[in-house]
């Protein structure tokens, strides 16, 4: 099932059930992604891939993660609580992390594989680990693995 198919029958869900907080971020989602499927269109394509969703998904979540820190900064409990509700209700949509073991490995690889010798080589190292996992790729994760790699050598 793709993710589309999944944002809608968990809003049917949701609503049937009257879990308005749940309801209330499912819309959100869907509509960040017709944002991104309007912006879509002006490069020709008329809805974007669920790698782009899942790229909108992280985005989501990181942004909730700060803001929920920000609450707790500024003595709002109750809102880092509902940003962290959301946190969670959005990583349901995502596929699992990879382990920092398994991306230590691949960046291992993928350094060898471009033949990178220098911090000046990291954004084809990335571009190689983006190729080879995709959506399933924690870009944050994986660039402070590659920094830690390539400022070793």
């Amino acid at each position: 099932m793709s993710l589309r198919a999944r944002f809608m029958e968990d809003l049917k869900t949701a609503m049937k059930a009257g879990q308005s907080d749940r309801v209330g971020t499912i819309r959100m989602i869907t509509a960040k992604l017709k944002d991104l499927d309007i912006a879509g269109r002006a490069k020709g394509e008329d809805k974007v891939s669920d790698d782009a969703v899942i790229g909108m998904l992280r985005s989501m979540v990181k942004s909730r993660t700060e803001s929920a820190a920000m609450y707790l900064q500024g003595g709002r409990p109750e809102l880092a609580e509902k940003e962290e509700a959301e946190i969670a209700l959005i990583r349901s949509y995502l596929p699992a992390d990879l382990d920092e073991e398994t991306i230590e490995a691949a960046a291992r690889e993928a350094i060898e594989r471009t033949d990178a010798t220098s911090m000046k080589d990291m954004g084809r190292v990335m571009a190689a680990l983006k190729t080879q996992f995709g959506s399933a790729l924690d870009a944050a994760i994986a660039s402070s693995v590659v920094k830690s790699l390539l400022s070793a050598r």
